[in-house]
């Protein structure tokens, strides 16, 4: 390696400098004082566990998309993760087993993929999230969409809009009240997900094509949806997403998509998808699942607030910082420090303080502006 590129770092991974540092830890502190203050309890599961593990406790979960290696002391696979909600449904499933149910569980941490999602080469990002153990009930739903909400508020989202979906709607309106040949099942998914009324049509789902419609402001598309049809599938999964609306009324704006399946691999009868306003894609999605392996229920949300953390550095206030000048008195300055100074002292009589970004100065026991 020449000198040219030691220093490059690879495609979709950057460092964050203080500012924006500083910015990312207000975020997730912000994020996570919400969680706890709902009861949720953090868990911080290794960056790396075996392949195995990773792959084990959620359905559709994809070790392709996971930097994968040989550990040299077990000769097994093991993976950086992608995702740390299998994680904390390991944990639940062994650790926390004989903990009281619903378990409350809450995270934070940086995942890493092979590539970037669509047209973003970011390849890690940080994700915070919060998983409700041993129920996927609407209740459940219900709390864990209003948690979600109120994290993204405090890390300083605004405009918040939740659109929400039934990632198993397909698959059960196919076995019965809509049925479909199974081999026709994915392709009907696919055209519904590309919202493609003739692909809909040829791949044989042409009693599908009323869903693609179903689509949009809450209160007019759920009319829409119940009046497809298909009472014994849609009348509990329509009284659960209203009755879900109405916990989050007037916190956030909510739409529906009920055949929407990309980034919902592994959830069943709910999922939702979080957005905000001024950022671009997506800020979070959550639903329901089942821990593998327990076979254990459970509803949870991720958020990936990277994009928050690049707000919230461009608002970010000048902070006040104390010089502290060659011979200050060290008690003086402690007691600043706990009052809420923040201090810079002098390690030489060349130190600048204006330089080194301080806005006053100790002169004796006072604190003077620059």
């Amino acid at each position: 390696m020449d000198d040219t590129d030691r220093d490059l770092l690879p495609e979709g991974l950057e460092d964050q400098l203080p500012p924006e540092a500083a910015a990312a830890t207000r975020v997730m502190r912000a994020a996570l004082d919400v969680m706890d203050s709902h009861g949720y309890e953090r868990v911080r599961p290794p960056l790396i566990e075996f392949e195995k593990s990773l792959a084990g406790r959620m359905a559709g979960v994809q070790p392709r998309r996971m930097f994968r290696f040989v550990d040299p002391s077990s000769l097994r696979t093991l993976a950086l993760r992608s995702d740390i909600t299998m994680q904390v449904g390991r944990i639940a499933a062994t650790g926390l087993a004989a903990a009281p149910r619903p378990l409350r569980l809450c995270y934070a941490g940086q995942v890493v993929t092979i590539k970037g999602d669509g047209l973003d080469p970011t390849r890690e990002r940080l994700q915070l999230g919060a998983e409700l153990i041993g129920s996927d009930s609407v209740a459940a739903a219900g709390e864990v969409v209003a948690v979600a909400i109120e994290a993204l508020k405090a890390a300083g989202a605004t405009g918040i809009s939740v659109d929400f979906t039934l990632p198993d709607l397909v698959d059960n309106l196919a076995r019965s009240a809509l049925p479909l040949d199974p081999s026709s099942v994915e392709a009907v998914r696919r055209e519904l997900d590309a919202k493609d009324a003739g692909g809909l049509k040829a791949a044989g789902g042409e009693a599908y094509l009323p869903l693609l419609y179903a689509t949009g402001a809450f209160d007019s598309a759920i009319e829409r949806l119940a009046a497809v049809g298909a009472q014994d599938v849609l009348d509990s999964r329509i009284a659960g997403l209203r009755e879900i609306a109405e916990r989050i009324a007037g916190t956030a704006r909510i739409t529906l998509d009920p055949t929407e399946r990309h980034g919902f691999e592994y959830q069943s009868w709910f999922g939702f998808t979080l957005y905000a306003e001024g950022i671009r894609g997506v800020l979070g999605r959550g639903g329901t699942y089942r821990i593998l392996g327990v076979d254990e229920p459970a509803t949870g949300f991720s958020l990936y607030t990277d994009p928050l953390v690049a707000a919230a550095h461009e608002a970010a206030e000048v902070r006040d910082t104390l010089f502290l000048p060659l011979g200050h008195d060290p008690g003086i300055a402690a007691r600043l420090r706990g009052i809420g100074w923040r201090t810079i002292a002098a390690l030489s009589a060349a130190d600048d303080a204006a330089a080194l970004g301080c806005t006053h100065r100790l002169a004796g026991g006072d604190t003077v502006p620059l």
